[in-house]
């Protein structure tokens, strides 16, 4: 087995030493597993440039973009106008896709449970500590809930998905926002750990009792039990791509200054309350090659790419959206 990976390591550095141009990324683990076919296909198809693109949270990746040494950082806590200009970056859009509620409930399955906003924000406060809970009870009477302990999971790194959960946490409890607030690193009440979307799923999948969040297509691969989450209409809805796509039909990209866009908590009977955009970023000081071959890429991305992402049960841009972002390329 060790003989295989470092064959397959050769292979890769002597393709990339082959390319006449190398492209590296970093960053966000909530797109990893869509950019991760996009820089093999991509690559394969053509060999004249390699791209690739390394998982290691939304923090990371922007200060690896900040300190110039990625060519482009994935992440999912986008930058505002003001603070693209003042590190010199390039934000655009590439896709939209899920932060869903996974739960380990003995007996649960897939779908089943019920999460109402104000149930879910206070069991992250740590002020519902058990499953049989009344508050879980009442919103969930044909499933026999346990007496069991909850044992909440969140990021321990700088995550974007972070971001996006905790964004919509302070959107839906006014005393989540008051006393934690939002961000891709925040001092959680109660909890424990786990490194990237991976991280979180493990802890979830291997601690009875246990409650975390993290990108939709993880939670699949995991074979993990999602919930169901009251989103701002009062519906209880599923995560699945039509309610993704449901709150991404909200996003106005026409008036979204420097494509900062919140999809969290909007309106519609489908929509999927926690739905986050993820960018990637790149440097205004590039070199001209950099520059064309990224904008190759991406627009690659944005247009061959497009089924790959649908297939992950991401949300591609619509192409007029494409459109639009465009000239920042």
């Amino acid at each position: 087995m060790m003989i295989k990976k470092l064959f397959i390591v050769a292979v890769g550095l002597c393709t990339l030493a082959e390319a006449e141009i190398s492209l590296t990324g970093a960053g966000a683990s909530f797109p990893a597993p869509v950019y991760q076919k996009w820089t093999y296909t991509y690559s394969k198809e053509n060999p004249d440039t390699q791209v690739i693109y390394q998982s290691m949270g939304s923090g990371a990746g922007l200060n690896q973009i900040k300190e110039g040494t990625v060519d482009f950082a994935g992440s999912d806590n986008p930058l505002t106008p003001e603070q693209q200009q003042e590190a010199g970056l390039v934000q655009v859009p590439m896709l939209t896709g899920g932060v869903v509620v996974i739960v380990n409930i003995p007996g649960v399955k897939d779908g089943q449970l019920k999460l109402s906003k104000d149930v879910l924000s206070r069991i992250y406060l740590g002020e519902i500590t058990r499953w049989n809970d009344p508050a879980i009870k009442a919103l969930n009477p044909e499933i026999r809930l346990p007496k069991l302990k909850i044992t909440v999971v969140r990021r321990s790194d700088s995550s974007g998905t972070s971001f996006i959960f905790t964004n919509y946490l302070s959107k839906i409890s006014p005393t989540w926002k008051k006393k934690v607030g939002q961000g891709s690193t925040v001092k959680w009440p109660v909890g424990i750990g786990g490194q990237k979307n991976p991280g979180v799923c493990n802890n979830v999948a291997r601690t009875r009792g246990s409650i975390g969040y993290t990108e939709y297509t993880y939670a699949v691969e995991a074979g993990l039990a999602c919930a169901r989450l009251e989103n701002a209409d009062g519906k209880f809805i599923a995560p699945n791509q039509g309610s993704f796509s449901a709150s991404a039909a909200a996003a106005d990209w026409k008036n979204a200054s420097g494509f900062y866009m919140e999809l969290t908590n909007v309106p519609g009977p489908q929509s999927w309350p926690i739905t986050g955009v993820t960018y990637v970023l790149t440097r205004k000081d590039a070199s001209a090659e950099k520059k064309a071959a990224l904008r190759d890429y991406f627009l690659w991305c944005y247009t061959k790419g497009a089924s790959t992402a649908t297939k992950l049960n991401y949300v591609a841009l619509p192409q007029d959206v494409v459109k639009l972002v465009e000239p920042s390329l």
